[in-house]
Order: C-alpha cells, then sequence, then structure tokens
C-alpha cells in the first residue's frame, strides 16, 4: 500500500482534526503518501483531493470541526456515484482509505469496501449512538460543553426561581442527555430510550420548591419530542415558570477534551496500521478503555444499548 486516501463525512465532531493529524503522520512515518479528500463523498466524486504532509496538519491537534470539512452527497448513494468514486479513487492511485464519521458515513464506507476498497474506519459523532463501541470520538467534548451550560442556566434559574429545560443533541440518543444530566446534577433526565411520566417530573419540581430549592434543571434529549409543550405542561401543572434552552450545534463545536484528543489520536494510528498490515473492512472503537477492531458488517448491525443502570442512579441522586 503506497498511498492512503481520507475523508470525514457527516456531522463534524470536536476531535476529528486530531483523528486527522494522527492519520496523516502516521502515514507518513511509515513512508506512505496521504491524500486529503475535502467534503467528504462530494470532494470524493468531484476529485477535490490533494496530497498532505507534517505542515498540513500542524497546529490542528486542539481544534474543533475538520479541517478537510464535511457534506451532504446523495449521489454517492446512487450505482452511478459509487461507480465515479471508484474510478476517482482509481485515477489518484490510492490503494486505502480511512473514513471518519458516524454510521452513514461508514455505510459509504461499507459500498466501497464490498467494491473492493480497502477501509478503515474511524467513529466520530457526537451522539455516541453506534452499539459496538463504549465512545464515540466528539462525545465526551459535547457532554463537557452541555455541563457547562447547565451550569450556567442554573445561576440564572436559581435567581429567578424557574425551572429549565436544558434540550441537548443526540437524535434518537439519549447518550449526551444522560451524562451531562448526572454530571451537571440535573434534577429530571428525559431520554427517548426510557418511557418517562411527566406528573413524576411535576412531582420533583413540587418537592423541591417546597424544600426551598429555587431551581430545577431538566436534561432533555433532542429526540423525545418537542421541548416547548414539555414546558407548557410541568409549568401549568407546578405552577413554576418553566423556560427552555436549547443547544444545538454548540454542543459539535469547540475545542475536543484530553480524552477526545489520546483516543482520536490512537485510532488514527490504528486505522493506518490495519491498512498497512491488509486487513481491512474494519471498524475502530474502544472497550474498558482498549482500541479495538471489529468487522465493519458487524459494527453497523450492532445495536446501541441504552445503560439502564447508570440513569437509575440518576434518578437516585437527584431526590
Amino acid at each position: 500500500m503506497n498511498t492512503i486516501g481520507l475523508l470525514t463525512s457527516g456531522g463534524d465532531a470536536p476531535g476529528m482534526n486530531a483523528a486527522i493529524r494522527s492519520v496523516v503522520r502516521s502515514s507518513i512515518f511509515n513512508d506512505v503518501k496521504i491524500m486529503g479528500i475535502k467534503q467528504g463523498y462530494n470532494g470524493l466524486l468531484n476529485g477535490e483531493i490533494e496530497e498532505m504532509n507534517l505542515s498540513s496538519v500542524a497546529d490542528i491537534i486542539h481544534r474543533g470541526g475538520t479541517m478537510l470539512r464535511s457534506a451532504r452527497c446523495d449521489e454517492f448513494k446512487t450505482e452511478e456515484g459509487l461507480n465515479k468514486a471508484l474510478n476517482v479513487i482509481r485515477v489518484f492511485g490510492i490503494d486505502g482509505l480511512v473514513v471518519l464519521g458516524g454510521d452513514g458515513t461508514f455505510k459509504g464506507a461499507q459500498k466501497l469496501y464490498n467494491a473492493g476498497v480497502p477501509v478503515s474506519c474511524i467513529p466520530c459523532t457526537i451522539d455516541n449512538d453506534m452499539g459496538y463501541t463504549d465512545y464515540t470520538i466528539g462525545f465526551m467534548t459535547a457532554v463537557e460543553t452541555a455541563v457547562d451550560a447547565i451550569g450556567k442556566i442554573r445561576d440564572t434559574s436559581t435567581s429567578h426561581g424557574r425551572a429549565n429545560i436544558v434540550e441537548v443533541m443526540g437524535r434518537g440518543c439519549g447518550d449526551i442527555a444522560l451524562y451531562s444530566g448526572i454530571a451537571g446534577g440535573a434534577e429530571s433526565i428525559i431520554v427517548p430510550e426510557v418511557e418517562f411520566d411527566i406528573d413524576e417530573v411535576c412531582k420533583r419540581v413540587i418537592q423541591g420548591r417546597n424544600r426551598g430549592k429555587l431551581h430545577h434543571i431538566i436534561a432533555l434529549a433532542e429526540g423525545v419530542g418537542n421541548a416547548y409543550e414539555v414546558a407548557e405542561e410541568i409549568e401549568a401543572k407546578t405552577g413554576t415558570e418553566t423556560r427552555v434552552t436549547i443547544l444545538g450545534h454548540i454542543q459539535r463545536g469547540g475545542s475536543p477534551t484530553a480524552f477526545d484528543r489520546i483516543m482520536a489520536s490512537k485510532m488514527g494510528n490504528k486505522a493506518v496500521e490495519l491498512l498497512l498490515s491488509g486487513k481491512s473492512g474494519r471498524a475502530l472503537g474502544t472497550k474498558c478503555n482498549e482500541i479495538i477492531d471489529i468487522n465493519l458488517d458487524e459494527a453497523l448491525n450492532t445495536e446501541k444499548k441504552f445503560d439502564l443502570e447508570m440513569y437509575n442512579i440518576g434518578k437516585i441522586l437527584s431526590i
């Protein structure tokens, strides 16, 4: 393998740049040419490809986002798009690909692998919704961002004696709400994996108010439903003014935590090692603080299991 291609696709996640840096420098260390593909699969189809060097990835380990950028590409989902991608890969002399992203990105890599292109996949998504790995790159940084926001919202909620719903991202996965809710001391955590009882939430608001608590923080995952409707119902049933704060894309930005930088650095190096050793169609991940690699098909078909025990601990600690 003389030339490796590298792309990032889907939603950006803090730590992507750290992984890019690791892939580039690990390739150069092993005397392998590394080609950066800009704008994800869209850039692959359009030939937006250039060789990278040590200077290409200088001063990026601490930066959020992705220096290779990302874009949606409906054309790649078609047979014509796939054939176009394969032709571009051949023209640029790319022998294998390292792909960074979430499940949608992995499915694109799976198509290339099934068509004969060696691939290594690194999980980069703040949602932490991939079942085969304990953590995805970017998740812990998003949690830290949410925890910081919860702390600030608590200050103003206490000043006004309000309840406040903090809506976090995660699509259908409640991990950001669960982790940030526990770390941020939220009184209630609402996630799509567990059916919630609005009356129980309201009871917690009233009990807290009766013992002199001046705030009530509710961490809510975006996949649950309309936060404003939940707020209206809480206010109607408790008489406590209830505001909504939607954190949105602020959770995708910012400097990655040390945890995400280290995990990205280790996975980037491992992704290159796998390709150079002839091991392909692999998804990198982490289990019990160890970097693992498993079959890409298995990774995509592994169901995400919600940590119900951790959720119950959150309920106990918020009485």
